[in-house]
Parts: structure tokens; C-alpha cells; sequence
């Protein structure tokens, strides 16, 4: 057994801000796994990522551990910490799958290197050994090439494939072009691993994100972390498989940026705010998403910046989690709430929006139409006349498209 050399990248922020190190899962690398949660996170943290022996031009020597595999990531992290000219080598963690393993280990290793850490899809033990064996031998035989089949059923929730081609095909493309033999010394290390013995020993805050169609590390596993650590909480994530940071990058980073490292005169939450905040964004996410249709989320996400982007994390947590996300009024009502509201507060573009979401939630234009009339009567007439007209160019825009 050897201690690997461990080399990675950087992903977002710079070296003012406090390190965050990300690790990755199994057959993928730092950039195409995490490179979009990173971009959300590069205002609040310096985001730099390791790579697993012979992924993505990892070095390959000899077999190791688990815990060898941690003590190499210890070596990367503080190389990086020099660089930067830190005095002391502290850093918060956030990794997936062997990632996240290799998080539990530096907890137990190196506690007073580990600010905080966000462990996703993993586990205490991960498998068994006949099945971690069996797919070292695939490997050797038969190459990387012939797990990818596999690989792209059990890492990603139905539909993300549709939804993200591009993101998908750069994963399976690093597992492709994996050095056989580094993911089969992978897969050996995994054999041993077990710490679900020593989970008490951990005092460093955790939170453990689990995937609901995560198949690979199911969400029970996650749950035996918090269970087991002193200090840790559980966020699920209903449209997730195994690989959190691509499959849900935007909920993933706000669960990270919770933890208020580098942001100025906060101190870092606990596990139960963090996923307290996360909860709230994940579940403001998708009732977004369902209101106003993935395309319209997508672009406000992918063009906010960082002095633009926590107004886009404050709304999709309060205004989409804490208030649309309520049972009190089903979203038909909450629709026709909101188009008098901004039709009587002359916010047209809003509107317009709003016209779009109020089909979506189940309003027929004769409804919308009547909403907006009724409006008028204590609101004024001159509301009702511009209303009806940002409703009517919808209403053409929409046929148009159709």
C-alpha cells in the first residue's frame, strides 16, 4: 500500500477566499462534476477539486486505501493552502460518493483541518466487497469503455439525460477515458472501507445530502451518518441520483454557502440551519420550476452574477419555498393573487411572466382575462386597459410559438 499522489484543479474564486476543497465520485472528475455548483460558489469560496489516480490525468502508482487515498487529498489541500499563503491549513469539504468517504476520513484524521463538510450520495460503507471485486476485474479486462452503460442508469434521476445532455456526456466521457487500472485500485480500496464504527468520533459539522433515486448510496445510508456523527443533518433531494452537484448544482451550492464560510460578518451555520436553508431552496426550486417552466429558471440562474445572485437564491428560498411552497392556497389562487397584484402595482413585465405562469398553474385565458377586469374595478381603469394589453401580447407570443 502507497499513499498516491494526489493532483486536481481550480474551479472558481480566488485565493483571499476561504478554501473549500471538492472531491468526486467514482469514474468522473472535479471539473465535470462540480464545475457548475463551483460557478455558484466562486464569490464566497476558493473552490479547488482533487481527481481520483488515472481519472482525468491523476497519476497511477501503486494500491491504497481509503485511508491512504484521504492522506494524499490532506497533501493536495495543503499545497494549496501554501500557495495561497494560508498560516494554517483549514478548509471546509464538500464531497460525492468516494468523495464523500474520503470526507468521513479526513474528519477522523485530520478533525482540526475540516472546518465543516457536505457529504453527498456516499456512505460509512459503500457496498460489499464481491461487487467492488467483480467491477475492478470489468475494468482490468475489459477497459473503462464497458461500464459506462451501466454507469449512466445508476448515476442520474429519469429525465436528467434529456434535460442536461452535455453535462452527461462529459461525465461518461472522463469515466470512458479512465485508466483502467487506477478505477480498479479505486474499487480495491473500497473493499476495506468501513468507518461505520467510528462515526461517533467525528465532532465536525456535517451535512449529508442524499439522492431520493439514488440506487448506488441510498438515502438510508446518509441517514446512518447523521445518525452516527455528533454534530450532522440530512437534506434530501427528490429529483436526485447519485451525482448531487451536476444533477442539482444551484441546490447544491446553497447548501454550501449556508455553512457562511467567507461570507463577511456571519460565522458558519449548523448542520440543522444549513439544511433548514437548503430544504427551503431546494423546495422553492421546484415549485419555480413548475410555475414558471425550466427554461425561464435556467436563463435568470445562468445569467446572475455575483453581486446578482443571492437576490436569486433569496426568492427561490422565500419567496418560492416559504410563501408559493405553502399549502394554505393551491397555486390557481395564488396566481390569480398575483396578476391583480401587479397589474394594479404597474409591474408589466412581471406580469407577463405571471400570465405565462397562470396557464401553467391550470387558468384558462378566459380566468386570466376576468381576473384582470375585476381588478379594475378597485384598482382603476387605467389598470385593467394596460393589463389586458400585456395579456393580449402574450397571448400572441404564445400562439406564434404554437
Amino acid at each position: 500500500m502507497t499513499v498516491p499522489r494526489i493532483t486536481g484543479v481550480e474551479l472558481a474564486g480566488h485565493g483571499a477566499l476561504p478554501l473549500l476543497v471538492v472531491g468526486p465520485s467514482l469514474g468522473t472528475s472535479a471539473r465535470a462534476l462540480w464545475s457548475a455548483a463551483a460557478k455558484e460558489l466562486g464569490d464566497a469560496f476558493h473552490v479547488i477539486g482533487w481527481d481520483l489516480p488515472g481519472h482525468a490525468d491523476g497519476p497511477v502508482r501503486g494500491a491504497f486505501s481509503i485511508a491512504e487515498l484521504a492522506e494524499g487529498v490532506l497533501a493536495f489541500a495543503g499545497g494549496a493552502a501554501e500557495a495561497r499563503g494560508d498560516e494554517a491549513l483549514r478548509f471546509a469539504y464538500a464531497g460525492d460518493s468516494v468523495g464523500g468517504a474520503v470526507g468521513l476520513q479526513l474528519m477522523l484524521d485530520a478533525p482540526d483541518a475540516v472546518t465543516a463538510a457536505v457529504l453527498l450520495c456516499t456512505g460509512a460503507q459503500i457496498g460489499d466487497a464481491a461487487m467492488w471485486q467483480e467491477r475492478a476485474a470489468t475494468a482490468r479486462a475489459s477497459g473503462t469503455p464497458a461500464l459506462v452503460t451501466t454507469s449512466a442508469q445508476r448515476w442520474f434521476a429519469p429525465g436528467f439525460l434529456e434535460r442536461e445532455p452535455a453535462a452527461g456526456s462529459a461525465l461518461l466521457h472522463v469515466l470512458q477515458g479512465a485508466d483502467a487500472e487506477g478505477y480498479a485500485q479505486v474499487c480495491e480500496a473500497l473493499t476495506t472501507f468501513d468507518v461505520r464504527d467510528r462515526l461517533g468520533e467525528i465532532t465536525v459539522p456535517v451535512l449529508a445530502v442524499a439522492g431520493a433515486h439514488d440506487v448506488a448510496t441510498p438515502p438510508a445510508k446518509l441517514e446512518e451518518i447523521v445518525a452516527g456523527v455528533q454534530d450532522g443533518e440530512l437534506l434530501l433531494l427528490p429529483d436526485v441520483a447519485h451525482l448531487a452537484p451536476v444533477e442539482a448544482p444551484a441546490e447544491v451550492a446553497s447548501a454550501i454557502r449556508a455553512v457562511g464560510q467567507g461570507i463577511p460578518g456571519t460565522e458558519p451555520g449548523s448542520p440543522a440551519q444549513i439544511a433548514d436553508a437548503a430544504d427551503a431552496y431546494a423546495r422553492g426550486m421546484d415549485v419555480r420550476r413548475a410555475v414558471l417552466g425550466d427554461a425561464h429558471v435556467d436563463r435568470a440562474t445562468a445569467n446572475a452574477d455575483p453581486l446578482t445572485r443571492p437576490f436569486q437564491e433569496l426568492i427561490t428560498r422565500y419567496a418560492w419555498g416559504d410563501v408559493w411552497g405553502r399549502d394554505g392556497l393551491d397555486r390557481r389562487s395564488r396566481s390569480m393573487i398575483t396578476l391583480a397584484l401587479l397589474a394594479a402595482l404597474g409591474h408589466e413585465k412581471e406580469l407577463a411572466m405571471h400570465v405565462r405562469a397562470a396557464l401553467r398553474n391550470g387558468l384558462t385565458r378566459e380566468e386570466i382575462a376576468e381576473v384582470l377586469l375585476h381588478t379594475g374595478v378597485y384598482a382603476g381603469v387605467p389598470v385593467t386597459n394596460a393589463s389586458l394589453a400585456v395579456m393580449q401580447g402574450v397571448f400572441a407570443d404564445l400562439d406564434q410559438e404554437t
